[in-house]
């Protein structure tokens, strides 16, 4: 979402650098990502602090009053800043939350298609079999022993 808000502000703004430099910056990490080996994460990596230093020099550059969004954009990013590259200091990390709104998928069909949930109960009960079938699937694990290991233990 970090880039298509940094594209909607440089469309908006196009006199300003800000957010052009920005989007170049994570455009940069997120091609470190995909070059960094498991064991370069956790020692010195040169690029990496070159990136974390332009951040830094992006979120406390000044930016005019009358690109309010701009603004208001940095000083969120400013506020969450040690999370911005995270991706880049752990190597399971993704430098997306793609597996967040997939996981969030079924929930949202559930409600818009299938005619909303009928109680409160049954929604809880539908994320918490969500829950368990999503956790069995990321690690790799049989969804249907998942299950029958809850039901017998009485879940």
């Amino acid at each position: 979402h970090l880039l298509r808000d940094l594209q909607y502000l440089e469309e908006l703004y196009s006199k300003s650098s800000w957010a052009k430099e920005m989007k170049a910056l994570i455009a940069q990490a997120l091609e470190l990502k995909k070059q960094l080996r498991p064991d370069q994460y956790y020692g010195h990596c040169e690029e990496r602090t070159r990136l974390q230093t332009k951040l830094n020099t992006l979120l406390t550059h000044p930016i005019e009053d009358n690109l309010k969004k701009s603004k208001s954009l940095q000083k969120s990013l400013l506020k969450h800043q040690q999370y911005i590259l995270y991706f880049l200091y752990h190597p399971k990390v993704p430098p997306d939350n793609n597996g967040s709104e997939r996981a969030i998928r079924n929930i949202k069909v559930k409600q818009k298609i299938s005619g909303q949930f009928k109680s409160e109960e049954g929604a809880d009960d539908y994320a918490i079999l969500r829950s368990i079938i999503d956790t069995a699937i990321k690690s790799k694990q049989n969804v249907l022993n998942a299950l029958a290991l809850i039901a017998k233990l009485g879940y």
